[in-house]
């Protein structure tokens, strides 16, 4: 099985030191936000095909890398740079210094390894179209030789994130929109100009409206890259997340909610504080990322993935 880690929060800025005991001791606990029913997912070597790491900021995880491959797990890493203001972006790390991340993840484990998010694409009266332009291409020419390809997506507005990018808005003094297809297609193709011209392939994560000449599907959780970095034949079966999502089969072992990022545009945090909240009541040395209230005593006691008990938690 491929393990990501993961799409939910940002576990290499915020919670390596969890994952790195988590790792040694074989397994660790997971929630399901839907069903609540709490799985217990083995990490040892024979069950892990591989690892995608998802982040904002690999600085702090850099050093548990070298062990990680040491244990024999290939990974990958989706490394989001949008280099966007402090009112969409509250304490992401600067974007020189995820470029430089960036180049020393290629240096050491070669580029195959990082890819550069793009994502998602905000348009603002503080990143309007222009700011987009100017902005992609510094970055690509930044990365230029790290990195193979880079994905982009564009804002999906579900109910909470035009909530919260409204209470941005409100008490930063700027304005977002969601503009029409055609000036997303318009922008996706100048990305794709760009990327080529870099050295990149454009991918697009699960908008297949975005699909313009130069562009391909994006997936995120990808087998075929994985095999190449390991040097042999990751076993897995396209099966997206949602509608246009090319992804791998995989197992992701975050927790919504429980990253301090505060991105504004964010699908996994419902309310900033409350993530904030989370992260610091943290245990690195637990079996969960976040303990769920009742779920403490009633873990399942083997590493076999399969569903033990199901219960309430509030916030997901």
């Amino acid at each position: 099985m491929i393990i990501s880690a993961s799409y939910k929060t940002d576990i290499p800025a915020f919670y390596g030191e969890w994952f790195m005991n988590r790792l040694r001791a074989g397994y660790c606990n997971m929630v399901n936000p839907y069903g609540r029913q709490v799985y217990r997912v083995s990490l040892e070597r024979p069950d892990v095909d591989a690892f995608v790491f998802w982040t904002k900021n690999i600085g702090p995880f850099l050093p548990h890398l070298p062990e990680i491959g040491r244990r024999g797990y290939p990974f990958m890493v989706q490394h989001t740079i949008n280099g966007y203001p402090r009112s969409l972006e509250f304490s992401v790390v600067r974007a020189d210094r995820s470029v430089a991340h960036m180049k020393r993840l290629a240096a050491d484990y070669g580029p195959r390894v990082a890819v550069w998010r793009y994502d998602p694409v905000v348009i603002s009266s503080e990143t309007p179209p222009d700011f987009h332009r100017r902005n992609f291409a510094a970055l690509a020419g930044a990365l230029e030789g790290s990195t193979d390809e880079v994905v982009i997506s564009f804002a999906h507005m579900y109910k909470k994130t035009k909530r919260n990018l409204d209470a941005a808005a409100r008490s930063a003094g700027f304005t977002w929109s969601d503009p029409d297809d055609e000036v997303k297609r318009e922008l996706a193709a100048e990305f794709a100009q760009v990327a080529h011209a870099h050295g990149m392939q454009l991918t697009v994560c699960s908008q297949a409206a975005y699909l313009v000449p130069g562009a391909a599907p994006a997936r995120c959780v990808d087998a075929a890259r994985l095999s190449d970095i390991a040097g042999r034949l990751i076993p897995a079966a396209v099966q997206g997340n949602r509608p246009d999502c090319g992804c791998y089969q995989s197992r992701d072992i975050g927790h919504y909610d429980t990253c301090p990022h505060g991105c504004v545009y964010c699908y996994a945090v419902q309310e900033r504080d409350l993530a904030q909240q989370r992260f610091h009541q943290h245990d690195p040395a637990g079996e969960f990322l976040f303990t769920p209230e009742g779920a403490a005593d009633a873990a399942p006691a083997d590493k076999s993935n399969q569903l033990r008990f199901q219960f309430d938690v509030d916030g997901d």
